[in-house]
């Protein structure tokens, strides 16, 4: 079992315009890069979970997310660094329309991504690592007993969150990230 860099994306990965899915409305989080290259060279799996509204409320569908998505992992791969996996939940309780309208396990706070990643791919959540920018993002990582919660920006989390620490840029998620051993992982969609 491995360790992984759970990442969620608007907000840690790419700026949060609110719904991006473009090249064009994407602007990426200064340090990302840098931070999945060491997590690679360290033999971490990196793996984004998202919540994609947008699908569910159908200003963009699966197919263009995919699309989108393999443009973000080749930003990466052009800059030296590898996304494993990438999970994402397309429900919304209220907003989505037809079948994307549903109280899933996968939308966050519900750990279904995380469980999901967890088994597919071997992942040792204890010794694993969240960046998120929200509540829910801690809230489904500490239910998936991910080790360490590390919460970008300013949100609170509520009281029964002491285990998550505050961080301001991605820069100090390295410190986090120790070595592991093992190869990588394959792509999960």
């Amino acid at each position: 079992m491995r360790p992984a860099l759970f990442l969620d994306r608007d907000g840690v990965i790419n700026v949060d315009h609110g719904y991006v899915h473009t090249p064009e409305t994407t602007d990426f989080v200064a340090g990302i890069f840098d931070l999945v290259a060491t997590a690679n060279r360290r033999g971490w799996l990196v793996v984004v979970v998202t919540n994609q509204a947008g699908i569910a409320r159908g200003y963009y569908d699966e197919q263009q997310f995919n699309t989108y998505m393999a443009w973000v992992r080749a930003q990466f791969e052009t800059r030296g660094a590898h996304i494993d996996a990438i999970y994402f939940c397309p429900h919304h309780p209220e907003h989505g329309l037809g079948d994307y309208r549903q109280q899933c396990d996968c939308r966050k706070p519900a750990p279904g991504m995380f469980q999901a990643a967890i088994r597919d791919l071997g992942i040792d959540p204890g010794s694993s690592v969240m960046v998120g920018d929200s509540a829910t993002d801690m809230q489904a990582a500490d239910v998936a007993g991910v080790g360490t919660l590390l919460l970008l920006g300013s949100e609170q989390v509520g009281p029964r969150s002491t285990n998550v620490r505050r961080i301001t840029d991605l820069a100090e998620v390295i410190d986090a990230l120790t070595p592991a051993s093992g190869g990588r992982a394959g792509s999960v969609r």
